[in-house]
This record gives structure tokens, sequence and C-alpha cells, in this order.
């Protein structure tokens, strides 16, 4: 009979990675912030009767809103990380949130194309002085967010990369961030133009420039978070390094191998290998030790038969 503990052989579905609240408190810095600055130009605006102050913050408080999400996302999967109704724990909030956020920023982009055409068509008269002021403190704002969600402990950058590469989440943000800084970007230059040179097209023109950067790193996210919901990603090098270490030993052949991603940097597998001298499962799972990330696996050992003694 078993003994009543069986912790030895149970696994814990709790794959937040150590940095995760570090993250947490960075997207809450980056969301108060962009309140801040939200609130300032909405009040600055409002007491002032500028209609580009008043446009510029509720366009924070847009993303505000998808920052908000990523906190959000982060609480979630913190508070919920026991729950049992989350079969492999809650890894994968991050990459639904980060999903949300991509279509949160494809919709800015579209209505960022829709308001440029509008003002092709339609031009108004622009106060280039306010609106650059606008732009330029918008722009410090958000180069001071983007250097908080950019920074990552030297253990994150060792993973990969690209600090953000597997936390959509975080991803998310950065992203949010940086197309606010851009469409600074291009304000200040259109603005700048606009009022030592007379084009006044170019505003709305390089509001079309923006909504196409930033409807491309809308589509590269989409794909990126959507590719983790779905169990689509491209674990190659990983199944490479699996297969190689198990059939290394002896005649062990892999007949049937799943490799799925858990959470930023957790990834669980099932291997089903065929071998004629066959080894308790604790034995196959000590040969993949080794492997950065591989939290949980599932090892079915069968036992390998001659096709003659078989049909004999």
């Amino acid at each position: 009979m078993h003994g009543p503990r069986l912790e030895r052989w149970q696994y814990r579905h709790n794959y937040l990675p150590r940095t995760q609240r570090q993250s947490e408190q960075r997207a809450r810095i980056v969301l108060a912030l962009t309140l801040v600055m939200m609130v300032i130009e909405l009040v600055t605006g409002y007491a002032t009767g500028s209609l580009a102050l008043t446009a510029d913050g509720w366009h924070m408080g847009s993303h505000a809103a998808a920052l908000g999400i990523t906190a959000f996302a982060y609480a979630f999967s913190r508070h919920h990380v026991d729950n049992v109704r989350f079969t492999f724990g809650t890894g994968k909030v991050g990459p639904l949130a980060g999903y949300t956020s991509a279509l949160f920023l494809s919709g800015v982009a579209l209505f960022m194309v829709g308001q440029s055409i509008e003002r092709l068509v339609h031009p108004v008269v622009v106060e280039f002085d306010q609106a650059i002021w606008v732009a330029v403190s918008g722009l410090v704002v958000n180069l001071v967010c983007a250097v908080i969600l950019g920074h990552h402990d030297e253990d994150d950058a060792g993973a990969s990369e690209h600090p953000h590469r597997h936390d959509h989440n975080l991803y998310a943000a950065y992203l949010h961030v940086l197309a606010d800084a851009l469409t600074s970007v291009l304000a200040i230059m259109a603005l700048t133009s606009g009022k030592y040179l007379g084009w006044g097209w170019m505003d709305p023109l390089m509001g079309i420039v923006g909504a196409i950067v930033i409807g491309q790193w809308s589509i590269g996210l989409l794909r990126g978070s959507g590719h983790v919901l779905l169990d689509a990603e491209d674990n190659r090098t990983l199944v490479t390094q699996i297969s190689t270490l198990i059939e290394s030993e002896h005649d062990n052949r892999i007949a049937d191998l799943h490799v799925w991603r858990l959470g930023p940097t957790s990834h669980a597998c099932i291997v089903s290998l065929v071998t004629h001298d066959p080894r308790p499962a604790d034995h196959y799972k000590g040969l993949l030790e080794g492997v950065a990330g591989l939290e949980h696996v599932t090892v079915e050992v069968n036992v390998c038969c001659d096709e003659a003694a078989t049909r004999a």
C-alpha cells in the first residue's frame, strides 16, 4: 500500500516566473504615470479651451485602459496561481491579455488612419506652439515609461535576446508605450514642419505613417500571443534537445512527443518512448533534468518486441 503522502509524485502547476512580481510593479508604475499625465492634460485642456490638449489627454486615456489590462492580468494570474480549475496554472493569462491588447492597438491604428484621412480632406487650423508642447511632454512621459518597462534582470536577458520575447503581457504594454512615443515623435516632426515651412499636410500624413507602423506591431503581437494560446509555437529546438537526450542512451526511440508552453519560461512535455531495456520513468526524467524551463514531464515507457517473436 502507498503511504498517505504523495507530494513526491505531484506537480504544482505554479509556473509564474520569478520576475513576474517585478513586471507587475513596473506595469503599475507606468499605468500611474499615464493616468497622471492624462488628468493633467484633460484638466489643462478644459481650463484653457485647448482641443489639442484635450484630445491628447483622451488618447493617453485609451493607452491607460490597455495598460490596465496588463496590470489586471498580472494580478489575476498571481491570485489564481493555485486554483485547480486552471489545469496547468495561469501561465497563459499573460498571452491572453497580450492578444486583447493587440486587438486594442489595432483599433488605435485604424482610428489614426480615419482621423488622418479626415484631416487631409478637411484641413483644420492647428495651434502649433501649444500642440508641440503637448507632443514633447507626452514624448518625455512615454520615454520614461519605456525605460521602466524595458528594464530587465540579467537572468531574464540570458533567457532570450529580447526581454519581452515570451512575456506577451509585458510586451503588449511596451508596444503601447512605444506606439505613444512614436506618435509623439511623428507629431513633433509634422508640427515643426507645419510651423516653420507651412506644410500643414505633414500632420495627417505622419498620422498615417504612424498607424502603419503600429499596425505592424499589433499584427506581430497577435501572431505571437495567438500561437501560444493555440499551442502552435515553433518548439523545434526544444524538441530536438529532448529527442537527443532520450535517444542517445541505449536503443531508446521516441514514438510520440508533445511540447507546449505553460508560462513565459516554462514548458511541459509528454514523451512516449520504445526500448528493449525499459527502466523506471524517473530514469528518463533524469535524462531531461538539464533542459532549461522544462517543468512538467510525463513519460510513457513501451517495451519493444521483435516482429518475428510477435508473429510467432
